[in-house]
């Protein structure tokens, strides 16, 4: 007799993943996770690896993993995944010092920020429609 096992955090055909303690800022990163949002998986990927932003290659990264989560853990068919949720989240924040004139000193803020991805199968909608 063990510990109850947690029910999973998404439908049965989702899956996600989490990148955590991403080192950038949540209004930086939500720049990207609009553009993907709603959209097909391919098609997210082809935009995140050809976008010019710093953290396009992680969050393809990530579009990655929950891809091959969706495949290899949930079955689901990779053809037929949309990007269902992307949002971002506030993690740590580092404050650092610089030191200024007269003995003041000025905050540096160095936060960092978590993505949620979510891909839905939409081929089991279109069956049961």
């Amino acid at each position: 007799m063990g510990k109850a096992k947690n029910p999973p955090k998404q439908a049965l055909n989702e899956s996600r993943a989490v990148l955590r303690m991403y080192r950038s800022s949540p209004q930086k990163l939500n720049l990207l996770a609009q553009q993907i949002r709603g959209l097909p998986v391919q098609k997210a990927m082809d935009q995140m690896q050809f976008s010019r932003k710093r953290a396009a290659k992680d969050v393809y990264k990530v579009l990655y993993s929950a891809m091959s989560n969706a495949e290899n853990n949930h079955g689901l068919d990779i053809d037929s995944l949309v990007v269902a949720e992307a949002h971002v989240g506030k993690n740590l924040v580092m404050k650092r010092i610089r030191a200024r004139a007269r003995g003041r000193a000025a905050r540096i803020v160095k936060p960092f920020s978590q993505l949620t991805v979510v891909l839905r199968d939409t081929s089991a909608e279109a069956e049961a429609a």
